[in-house]
């Protein structure tokens, strides 16, 4: 099984290699990707739209009480997509969210993603019994960067699985892979069943580029997702991100995000 797989895993880097070139930056999104229609130029006012696709994070592990409920708040008042917070916290973010329509994420694994499958597996059932709506779960950056691929996918489709039927998103890590650990992280997601690909968790190296999205986009094709996490603080990166080929944005600057103004580092 792990050699047959470490086989189909070379050929798929091997076509993007071939199709694609080895150089990121002449990656471009497919024609008819999910990246919407109106997204282009970055603008000087943010899109009216744009609140609708962003997750509002807080994943600080000093985060309070006081903390999540302003950014429930925050996230009720822009009409945010979701709120992203460490799984600990769903039961008390699913409590302040109720009766509006903003989701709740949680993620599992984070920030290492160095823990066993069967762990992965049970904080995502502990999650999505807590209310959880949506998964952001880290890759085995270890294993992916060992070639133990059958771990990897096994790791991602556990999670598949305890989620219910409910979307998952893979964090890459971007920032830390190479251009072909990149397209397999990608492809394995894709193979496990994922819903979604995210760049980074915000705590490890680098964040979001929209080289890196491209190159996403351009492995997963539109049948998924494609998140941009990571230094994303004004509406001008989160324009350049969905042009990329992002259909999701994380960042803990969405207020700033979505008013125009520049948000400040950290998660």
């Amino acid at each position: 099984m792990a050699s047959e797989l470490d086989r189909l895993v070379d050929a798929v880097v091997a076509r993007v290699a071939q199709e694609m070139g080895k150089t990121a930056g002449s990656v471009t999104p497919p024609a008819g990707g999910a990246a919407p229609s109106h997204a282009g130029q970055a603008s000087a006012r943010p899109r009216p739209d744009l609140a609708r696709i962003i997750d509002h994070t807080l994943l600080k592990p000093e985060a309070t009480r006081d903390d999540l409920r302003k950014l429930c708040n925050e996230a009720a008042t822009h009409g945010f997509f979701s709120v992203c917070v460490n799984s600990v916290n769903v039961p008390y973010v699913r409590e302040q969210l109720r009766g509006s329509v903003v989701a709740v994420c949680a993620v599992v694994g984070f920030p290492l993603g160095a823990m066993s499958p069967a762990a992965k597996a049970f904080e995502t059932t502990e999650a999505i019994r807590n209310g959880a709506d949506e998964i952001d779960m880290v890759i085995n950056v270890g294993a992916l960067k060992s070639r133990d691929y059958a771990l990897v996918l096994d790791d991602i489709a556990r999670v598949v699985g305890a989620a219910q039927g409910k979307v998952v998103k893979v964090i890459l890590e971007t920032g830390g892979l190479t251009r072909d650990e990149k397209v397999i992280g990608c492809s394995l997601s894709k193979a496990a069943g994922a819903h979604f690909v995210k760049t980074s968790t915000g705590f490890g190296p680098g964040g979001a580029t929209a080289d890196d999205i491209a190159l996403m986009r351009a492995i997963v094709g539109p049948e998924l997702g494609v998140k941009a996490s990571g230094g994303v603080r004004t509406a001008q990166d989160a324009d350049r991100m969905v042009a990329a080929g992002a259909t999701r944005v994380g960042a803990s600057s969405s207020v700033s995000i979505v008013t125009g103004g520049a948000g400040g580092s950290g998660y």
